[in-house]
Protein backbone atom coordinates (compact mmCIF):
# COMPACT_ATOMS: atom_id res chain seq x y z
CA UNK A 1 0.00 0.00 0.00
CA UNK A 2 1.16 3.54 -0.75
CA UNK A 3 0.13 6.87 0.77
CA UNK A 4 -1.95 7.59 -2.31
CA UNK A 5 -4.29 4.74 -1.25
CA UNK A 6 -5.10 6.42 2.06
CA UNK A 7 -7.19 9.30 0.70
CA UNK A 8 -4.61 12.04 1.13
CA UNK A 9 -4.39 15.03 -1.22
CA UNK A 10 -1.75 15.24 -3.98
CA UNK A 11 -0.10 18.14 -2.13
CA UNK A 12 0.38 16.07 1.03
CA UNK A 13 1.58 13.02 -0.91
CA UNK A 14 4.08 15.22 -2.76
CA UNK A 15 5.52 16.53 0.52
CA UNK A 16 5.68 13.04 2.03
CA UNK A 17 7.42 11.70 -1.08
CA UNK A 18 10.01 14.48 -1.03
CA UNK A 19 10.88 13.46 2.54
CA UNK A 20 11.70 9.98 1.25
CA UNK A 21 8.61 8.08 2.41
CA UNK A 22 6.69 5.93 -0.05
CA UNK A 23 4.91 3.33 2.08
CA UNK A 24 2.95 3.98 5.27
CA UNK A 25 3.92 2.17 8.48
CA UNK A 26 1.43 -0.16 10.18
CA UNK A 27 0.13 2.48 12.57
CA UNK A 28 -0.26 4.96 9.71
CA UNK A 29 -2.23 2.43 7.65
CA UNK A 30 -4.61 1.88 10.57
CA UNK A 31 -4.89 5.37 12.04
CA UNK A 32 -5.05 7.62 8.97
CA UNK A 33 -8.31 6.22 7.49
CA UNK A 34 -10.04 6.35 10.89
CA UNK A 35 -8.88 9.92 11.50
CA UNK A 36 -9.94 11.00 8.00
CA UNK A 37 -13.41 9.60 8.71
CA UNK A 38 -13.64 11.90 11.75
CA UNK A 39 -13.56 9.26 14.47
CA UNK A 40 -11.81 9.44 17.82
CA UNK A 41 -8.67 7.33 18.18
CA UNK A 42 -6.88 5.71 21.09
CA UNK A 43 -3.57 4.53 19.64
CA UNK A 44 -0.70 2.69 21.29
CA UNK A 45 2.57 2.27 19.45
CA UNK A 46 6.24 1.91 20.22
CA UNK A 47 8.37 4.95 19.60
CA UNK A 48 9.87 5.11 16.13
CA UNK A 49 6.86 3.58 14.39
CA UNK A 50 5.76 6.72 12.55
CA UNK A 51 2.95 7.79 14.85
CA UNK A 52 3.56 11.52 14.35
CA UNK A 53 2.61 11.24 10.68
CA UNK A 54 -0.39 9.10 11.63
CA UNK A 55 -2.05 12.14 13.19
CA UNK A 56 -0.44 15.07 11.34
CA UNK A 57 -1.31 13.81 7.85
CA UNK A 58 -5.08 13.35 8.40
CA UNK A 59 -5.18 16.57 10.43
CA UNK A 60 -3.63 18.49 7.52
CA UNK A 61 -6.02 16.78 5.10
CA UNK A 62 -9.07 17.72 7.14
CA UNK A 63 -8.14 21.36 7.66
CA UNK A 64 -7.04 21.94 4.05
CA UNK A 65 -10.26 20.41 2.68
CA UNK A 66 -12.38 23.01 4.45
CA UNK A 67 -10.88 26.49 4.57
CA UNK A 68 -14.12 28.49 4.51
CA UNK A 69 -13.78 29.33 8.16
CA UNK A 70 -15.08 32.58 9.60
CA UNK A 71 -12.92 34.75 11.83
CA UNK A 72 -13.49 35.02 15.55
CA UNK A 73 -15.39 37.98 16.95
CA UNK A 74 -12.10 39.83 17.36
CA UNK A 75 -11.39 39.50 13.65
CA UNK A 76 -8.67 36.84 13.99
CA UNK A 77 -8.88 33.44 12.28
CA UNK A 78 -9.52 30.65 14.81
CA UNK A 79 -7.07 28.00 15.97
CA UNK A 80 -8.53 24.86 14.42
CA UNK A 81 -6.24 22.13 15.74
CA UNK A 82 -4.34 21.77 19.01
CA UNK A 83 -1.53 19.27 19.55
CA UNK A 84 -0.37 18.89 23.16
CA UNK A 85 3.01 17.30 23.94
CA UNK A 86 4.80 16.76 27.27
CA UNK A 87 8.20 18.30 26.45
CA UNK A 88 9.70 21.17 24.51
CA UNK A 89 11.81 18.86 22.35
CA UNK A 90 8.82 16.78 21.31
CA UNK A 91 6.77 19.90 20.59
CA UNK A 92 9.51 21.23 18.32
CA UNK A 93 9.76 17.86 16.56
CA UNK A 94 6.00 17.67 15.95
CA UNK A 95 5.90 21.24 14.67
CA UNK A 96 8.70 20.41 12.24
CA UNK A 97 6.65 17.48 10.92
CA UNK A 98 3.53 19.63 10.56
CA UNK A 99 5.52 22.21 8.62
CA UNK A 100 7.25 19.67 6.38
CA UNK A 101 4.14 17.62 5.55
CA UNK A 102 2.05 20.73 5.01
CA UNK A 103 4.55 22.72 2.93
CA UNK A 104 2.26 22.79 -0.14
CA UNK A 105 -0.92 23.63 1.79
CA UNK A 106 -2.37 27.00 2.68
CA UNK A 107 -2.18 26.35 6.42
CA UNK A 108 -0.19 28.07 9.15
CA UNK A 109 1.19 26.48 12.30
CA UNK A 110 3.26 27.49 15.30
CA UNK A 111 4.84 25.95 18.38
CA UNK A 112 4.83 27.32 21.92
CA UNK A 113 6.73 26.10 24.96
CA UNK A 114 8.49 27.49 28.01
CA UNK A 115 12.14 28.37 28.40
CA UNK A 116 11.96 31.12 25.79
CA UNK A 117 10.48 34.59 25.72
CA UNK A 118 6.70 34.68 25.53
CA UNK A 119 6.73 37.92 23.49
CA UNK A 120 7.46 36.44 20.03
CA UNK A 121 4.79 33.81 20.65
CA UNK A 122 2.23 36.53 21.39
CA UNK A 123 3.27 38.26 18.17
CA UNK A 124 2.67 35.11 16.10
CA UNK A 125 -0.74 34.62 17.69
CA UNK A 126 -1.80 37.98 16.26
CA UNK A 127 -1.70 36.35 12.85
CA UNK A 128 -3.41 33.31 11.44
CA UNK A 129 -2.58 30.06 13.24
CA UNK A 130 -4.49 27.02 12.03
CA UNK A 131 -2.49 24.42 13.97
CA UNK A 132 -1.00 25.05 17.40
CA UNK A 133 1.59 22.69 18.90
CA UNK A 134 2.13 23.37 22.59
CA UNK A 135 3.27 22.14 25.97
CA UNK A 136 0.55 22.46 28.63
CA UNK A 137 2.31 24.92 30.93
CA UNK A 138 3.12 27.60 28.36
CA UNK A 139 -0.28 27.18 26.70
CA UNK A 140 -2.00 27.97 30.00
CA UNK A 141 0.25 31.00 30.44
CA UNK A 142 -1.18 32.35 27.18
CA UNK A 143 -4.71 31.46 28.28
CA UNK A 144 -4.16 33.32 31.55
CA UNK A 145 -2.90 36.38 29.68
CA UNK A 146 -5.75 36.25 27.17
CA UNK A 147 -3.51 35.81 24.14
CA UNK A 148 -4.91 32.50 22.88
CA UNK A 149 -8.48 31.42 22.08
CA UNK A 150 -9.27 27.71 21.95
CA UNK A 151 -13.03 27.95 21.60
CA UNK A 152 -13.11 26.77 17.97
CA UNK A 153 -10.63 23.91 18.01
CA UNK A 154 -11.87 21.12 15.71
CA UNK A 155 -9.19 18.51 16.43
CA UNK A 156 -7.33 17.79 19.68
CA UNK A 157 -4.25 15.58 19.68
CA UNK A 158 -2.66 14.37 22.91
CA UNK A 159 0.75 13.05 21.91
CA UNK A 160 2.60 10.88 24.45
CA UNK A 161 -0.41 11.10 26.75
CA UNK A 162 1.11 8.57 29.15
CA UNK A 163 4.22 10.73 29.55
CA UNK A 164 2.11 13.82 30.27
CA UNK A 165 0.26 11.93 32.98
CA UNK A 166 3.50 10.58 34.46
CA UNK A 167 4.84 14.14 34.64
CA UNK A 168 1.81 15.32 36.60
CA UNK A 169 0.09 17.34 33.88
CA UNK A 170 -3.38 15.90 34.53
CA UNK A 171 -4.78 19.11 36.06
CA UNK A 172 -3.35 21.21 33.23
CA UNK A 173 -4.89 18.85 30.69
CA UNK A 174 -8.27 19.12 32.39
CA UNK A 175 -8.00 22.90 32.36
CA UNK A 176 -7.23 22.88 28.63
CA UNK A 177 -10.12 20.49 27.92
CA UNK A 178 -12.52 22.85 29.69
CA UNK A 179 -11.59 25.58 27.19
CA UNK A 180 -12.31 23.49 24.08
CA UNK A 181 -15.66 23.03 22.30
CA UNK A 182 -17.43 19.81 23.22
CA UNK A 183 -17.90 18.87 19.58
CA UNK A 184 -14.45 17.99 18.32
CA UNK A 185 -12.30 15.09 17.16
CA UNK A 186 -9.90 13.61 19.73
CA UNK A 187 -6.75 11.66 18.89
CA UNK A 188 -4.91 10.17 21.87
CA UNK A 189 -1.51 8.50 21.41
CA UNK A 190 0.52 6.67 24.01
CA UNK A 191 3.62 4.48 24.13
CA UNK A 192 2.79 2.51 27.27
CA UNK A 193 -0.69 1.60 28.44
CA UNK A 194 -1.65 2.26 32.05
CA UNK A 195 -4.70 2.71 34.24
CA UNK A 196 -4.14 6.47 34.13
CA UNK A 197 -4.29 6.45 30.33
CA UNK A 198 -7.44 4.32 30.45
CA UNK A 199 -9.10 6.75 32.87
CA UNK A 200 -8.16 9.77 30.76
CA UNK A 201 -9.46 8.12 27.60
CA UNK A 202 -12.78 7.22 29.25
CA UNK A 203 -13.53 10.86 30.00
CA UNK A 204 -12.13 12.27 26.77
CA UNK A 205 -12.94 10.02 23.83
CA UNK A 206 -16.25 9.35 22.13
CA UNK A 207 -16.63 5.74 20.96
CA UNK A 208 -12.93 5.58 19.99
CA UNK A 209 -11.21 3.15 17.68
CA UNK A 210 -8.47 1.32 19.58
CA UNK A 211 -5.29 0.85 17.56
CA UNK A 212 -2.23 -1.08 18.66
CA UNK A 213 0.56 -2.03 16.30
CA UNK A 214 2.64 -3.94 18.85
CA UNK A 215 2.08 -5.72 22.12
CA UNK A 216 1.94 -3.28 25.00
CA UNK A 217 5.11 -2.35 26.86
CA UNK A 218 7.52 -4.27 24.64
CA UNK A 219 10.74 -3.20 22.97
CA UNK A 220 11.38 -3.02 19.23
CA UNK A 221 12.55 -6.31 17.73
CA UNK A 222 15.54 -4.76 15.95
CA UNK A 223 17.08 -3.30 19.10
CA UNK A 224 19.98 -5.44 20.35
CA UNK A 225 19.85 -5.20 24.14
CA UNK A 226 22.75 -6.00 26.47
CA UNK A 227 23.58 -5.65 30.15
CA UNK A 228 27.06 -5.10 31.56
CA UNK A 229 27.36 -5.63 35.31
CA UNK A 230 29.92 -3.22 36.72
CA UNK A 231 30.91 -1.69 40.05
CA UNK A 232 29.24 1.66 40.63
CA UNK A 233 32.60 3.47 40.86
CA UNK A 234 33.78 2.04 37.51
CA UNK A 235 30.78 2.87 35.36
CA UNK A 236 32.42 5.91 33.85
CA UNK A 237 35.58 4.00 32.94
CA UNK A 238 33.54 1.22 31.31
CA UNK A 239 31.46 3.73 29.36
CA UNK A 240 34.59 5.47 28.06
CA UNK A 241 36.14 2.10 27.18
CA UNK A 242 33.09 0.99 25.19
CA UNK A 243 32.92 4.26 23.26
CA UNK A 244 36.62 4.42 22.47
CA UNK A 245 37.30 0.73 21.83
CA UNK A 246 34.33 0.41 19.48
CA UNK A 247 34.78 3.87 17.94
CA UNK A 248 31.11 4.68 18.54
CA UNK A 249 29.57 7.92 17.35
CA UNK A 250 26.16 9.43 18.13
CA UNK A 251 25.85 7.80 21.53
CA UNK A 252 22.84 8.80 23.61
CA UNK A 253 23.54 8.24 27.30
CA UNK A 254 20.84 8.39 29.97
CA UNK A 255 21.62 9.63 33.46
CA UNK A 256 19.20 9.43 36.37
CA UNK A 257 19.87 12.98 37.61
CA UNK A 258 20.78 16.41 36.29
CA UNK A 259 23.81 16.51 38.57
CA UNK A 260 24.93 13.13 37.31
CA UNK A 261 24.55 14.19 33.69
CA UNK A 262 26.71 17.30 34.15
CA UNK A 263 29.32 15.35 36.13
CA UNK A 264 29.50 12.64 33.46
CA UNK A 265 29.99 15.21 30.68
CA UNK A 266 32.94 16.66 32.59
CA UNK A 267 34.44 13.22 33.18
CA UNK A 268 34.05 12.17 29.53
CA UNK A 269 35.79 15.40 28.54
CA UNK A 270 38.74 14.32 30.67
CA UNK A 271 38.78 11.11 28.60
CA UNK A 272 38.81 13.22 25.41
CA UNK A 273 35.27 12.24 24.51
CA UNK A 274 33.20 15.21 23.36
CA UNK A 275 29.89 15.30 25.23
CA UNK A 276 27.13 17.74 26.15
CA UNK A 277 24.14 17.38 28.48
CA UNK A 278 20.47 18.24 28.18
CA UNK A 279 18.13 18.39 31.16
CA UNK A 280 15.60 20.65 32.84
CA UNK A 281 18.16 23.04 34.30
CA UNK A 282 19.68 23.80 30.89
CA UNK A 283 18.43 26.85 29.03
CA UNK A 284 16.35 26.22 25.95
CA UNK A 285 19.16 27.67 23.85
CA UNK A 286 21.68 25.24 25.32
CA UNK A 287 19.34 22.30 24.79
CA UNK A 288 18.63 23.28 21.19
CA UNK A 289 22.35 23.76 20.51
CA UNK A 290 23.27 20.36 21.96
CA UNK A 291 20.52 18.57 20.03
CA UNK A 292 21.51 20.24 16.76
CA UNK A 293 25.16 19.21 17.15
CA UNK A 294 24.13 15.66 18.07
CA UNK A 295 21.75 15.33 15.13
CA UNK A 296 24.26 16.55 12.56
CA UNK A 297 26.93 14.19 13.87
CA UNK A 298 29.37 16.81 15.18
CA UNK A 299 28.75 15.79 18.82
CA UNK A 300 29.84 12.29 19.78
CA UNK A 301 27.90 11.85 23.03
CA UNK A 302 24.70 13.41 24.32
CA UNK A 303 24.01 12.82 28.01
CA UNK A 304 20.35 13.25 28.92
CA UNK A 305 17.91 12.82 31.75
CA UNK A 306 14.51 11.35 30.94
CA UNK A 307 13.38 14.68 29.54
CA UNK A 308 14.78 13.44 26.22
CA UNK A 309 13.39 9.92 26.32
CA UNK A 310 10.52 10.82 24.02
CA UNK A 311 11.42 14.10 22.38
CA UNK A 312 14.35 12.98 20.26
CA UNK A 313 13.92 11.94 16.65
CA UNK A 314 17.31 11.09 15.19
CA UNK A 315 17.52 9.08 12.01
CA UNK A 316 19.35 5.78 12.51
CA UNK A 317 20.64 6.57 16.00
CA UNK A 318 22.97 3.60 16.56
CA UNK A 319 23.58 3.50 20.33
CA UNK A 320 21.61 4.17 23.51
CA UNK A 321 23.30 3.57 26.86
CA UNK A 322 21.58 3.46 30.22
CA UNK A 323 24.36 4.80 32.41
CA UNK A 324 21.81 4.64 35.24
CA UNK A 325 18.77 2.40 35.05
CA UNK A 326 15.49 4.32 35.28
CA UNK A 327 13.48 4.15 38.47
CA UNK A 328 10.29 3.45 36.49
CA UNK A 329 10.60 0.35 34.27
CA UNK A 330 8.40 1.79 31.52
CA UNK A 331 10.99 4.52 31.04
CA UNK A 332 13.44 1.84 29.90
CA UNK A 333 11.17 1.14 26.91
CA UNK A 334 10.97 4.86 26.10
CA UNK A 335 14.71 5.38 26.44
CA UNK A 336 15.87 2.58 24.20
CA UNK A 337 13.11 3.42 21.73
CA UNK A 338 15.32 6.29 20.58
CA UNK A 339 17.25 3.67 18.57
CA UNK A 340 15.91 0.98 16.24
CA UNK A 341 13.39 3.44 14.82
CA UNK A 342 11.31 2.89 11.69
CA UNK A 343 12.81 -0.54 11.08
CA UNK A 344 16.47 0.44 11.53
CA UNK A 345 18.76 -1.59 13.74
CA UNK A 346 20.07 -0.23 17.01
CA UNK A 347 21.93 -1.19 20.16
CA UNK A 348 20.84 -0.54 23.74
CA UNK A 349 23.32 -1.16 26.55
CA UNK A 350 22.67 -0.92 30.28
CA UNK A 351 25.46 -0.48 32.83
CA UNK A 352 24.13 -2.09 36.00
CA UNK A 353 25.73 -1.87 39.42
CA UNK A 354 24.74 -3.82 42.52
CA UNK A 355 22.41 -1.01 43.64
CA UNK A 356 20.27 -1.50 40.53
CA UNK A 357 19.63 -5.23 40.50
CA UNK A 358 16.02 -4.72 41.62
CA UNK A 359 15.49 -2.12 38.87
CA UNK A 360 16.80 -4.57 36.28
CA UNK A 361 14.44 -7.25 37.58
CA UNK A 362 11.49 -4.84 37.25
CA UNK A 363 12.47 -4.04 33.66
CA UNK A 364 12.81 -7.70 32.69
CA UNK A 365 9.42 -8.42 34.23
CA UNK A 366 7.81 -5.60 32.26
CA UNK A 367 9.26 -6.55 28.87
CA UNK A 368 8.90 -10.27 29.62
CA UNK A 369 12.41 -11.22 28.66
CA UNK A 370 15.79 -11.75 30.29
CA UNK A 371 18.37 -9.33 28.98
CA UNK A 372 21.64 -10.97 27.90
CA UNK A 373 24.63 -10.29 30.15
CA UNK A 374 28.12 -9.63 28.79
CA UNK A 375 31.45 -9.05 30.49
CA UNK A 376 34.49 -6.98 29.53
CA UNK A 377 37.95 -8.17 30.63
CA UNK A 378 39.32 -5.88 33.31
CA UNK A 379 35.90 -4.85 34.58
CA UNK A 380 35.00 -7.80 36.77
CA UNK A 381 32.51 -7.06 39.54
CA UNK A 382 33.81 -6.99 43.12
CA UNK A 383 31.45 -9.34 45.04
CA UNK A 384 32.31 -7.68 48.35
CA UNK A 385 30.63 -4.40 47.39
CA UNK A 386 27.20 -4.21 49.01
CA UNK A 387 24.11 -2.61 47.54
CA UNK A 388 23.23 0.90 48.68
CA UNK A 389 19.72 2.35 48.51
CA UNK A 390 18.72 4.71 45.71
CA UNK A 391 15.87 6.68 47.34
CA UNK A 392 13.17 7.32 44.75
CA UNK A 393 15.66 6.60 42.00
CA UNK A 394 18.13 9.22 43.19
CA UNK A 395 21.58 8.87 44.68
CA UNK A 396 23.30 11.69 46.52
CA UNK A 397 26.58 12.78 44.93
CA UNK A 398 29.73 11.88 46.79
CA UNK A 399 31.08 14.58 49.07
CA UNK A 400 27.68 16.03 49.88
CA UNK A 401 26.14 18.58 47.58
CA UNK A 402 22.68 18.91 49.00
CA UNK A 403 21.03 16.61 46.45
CA UNK A 404 17.48 15.78 47.48
CA UNK A 405 16.67 12.13 47.97
CA UNK A 406 12.93 12.35 47.73
CA UNK A 407 10.73 13.91 45.08
CA UNK A 408 7.42 15.28 46.23
CA UNK A 409 4.27 14.00 44.62
CA UNK A 410 2.75 16.30 41.97
CA UNK A 411 0.88 19.08 43.70
CA UNK A 412 -2.66 20.13 43.10
CA UNK A 413 -3.51 22.92 40.71
CA UNK A 414 -4.16 25.33 43.58
CA UNK A 415 -0.85 24.49 45.18
CA UNK A 416 1.00 24.95 41.90
CA UNK A 417 -0.54 28.35 41.30
CA UNK A 418 0.96 29.48 44.62
CA UNK A 419 4.47 28.35 43.66
CA UNK A 420 7.22 30.89 43.06
CA UNK A 421 8.01 31.65 39.46
CA UNK A 422 11.17 29.55 39.45
CA UNK A 423 9.26 26.27 39.95
CA UNK A 424 9.72 23.63 37.26
CA UNK A 425 8.56 20.21 36.26
CA UNK A 426 11.05 17.46 35.56
CA UNK A 427 11.15 18.57 31.93
CA UNK A 428 11.95 22.18 32.68
CA UNK A 429 8.42 23.15 31.59
CA UNK A 430 6.82 25.19 34.34
CA UNK A 431 3.19 24.30 34.89
CA UNK A 432 0.43 26.88 35.21
CA UNK A 433 -2.37 26.60 37.68
CA UNK A 434 -5.87 26.48 36.20
CA UNK A 435 -7.15 29.64 37.83
CA UNK A 436 -7.29 32.65 35.56
CA UNK A 437 -6.86 34.80 38.66
CA UNK A 438 -3.45 33.31 39.45
CA UNK A 439 -0.64 35.83 39.82
CA UNK A 440 0.80 36.91 36.51
CA UNK A 441 4.34 35.73 35.91
CA UNK A 442 6.71 37.87 33.98
CA UNK A 443 8.95 35.16 32.52
CA UNK A 444 8.81 31.41 31.94
CA UNK A 445 12.06 29.56 32.19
Amino acid sequence: MSFSNLGLSPEIIRAVSELGYDKPTPIQMQAIPVALAGGDIMAGAQTGTGKTASFTLPLLQRLSSDQNVKNNANGFPPIRALILTPTRELAAQVQESVRDYGKYLNLNSMVMFGGVSIGPQKQKLRHRVDILVATPGRLLDHVQQGTVNLSRVEVLVLDEADRMLDMGFINDIRRVLSLLPKQRQNLLFFATFSDKVKTLAAGLLNNPTMIEVARRNVTAAKIVQKVYHVDRERKRQLLAHLIQANKWYQVLVFSRTKYGADRLVKQLGEDRIQALAIHGNKSQGARTHALAKFKDGTLQVLVATDIAARGLDISELPHVINYDLPNVPEDYVHRIGRTGRAGAEGQAISLVCVDEHHLLADIEKLIEQRLPKEFIPGFAVNPEIKAEPIPNGRKAPSGGGGHKTRRSAPKSASQRSAKPASSRTAAGEKKSGPSSSAPRRSKRK
